[in-house]
């Protein structure tokens, strides 16, 4: 068989296999909505907070002008379970 005949055979087994059966419609914003990855979130936890440590450093090295993070230390320090 010539090499063109096979091929015209095989796309036309191919489309019939593509067009045969009920062609299933969705609604569109679905089909989005689908397609869309899940919302994920990673959370690590760690023995010592970043945040913590680097006001800590900033903090040996310069005066800070305001203390917008003191609210967030004593949060933390409040949270941080006692071990003594």
């Amino acid at each position: 068989m010539p090499e063109s005949e096979e091929r015209r055979r095989l796309e036309a087994r191919l489309s019939e296999y593509l067009t045969e059966g009920d062609m299933e419609t969705e609604e569109q914003e679905e089909a989005v909505r689908r397609r869309l990855p899940p919302r994920t979130e990673i959370r690590i936890q760690t023995a010592l907070d970043p945040i913590v440590e680097e006001t800590k450093k900033y903090r040996s090295m310069a005066k800070e002008i305001d203390s917008r993070y003191d609210e967030y230390l004593k949060r933390v320090k409040e949270d941080k379970p006692k071990d003594s």
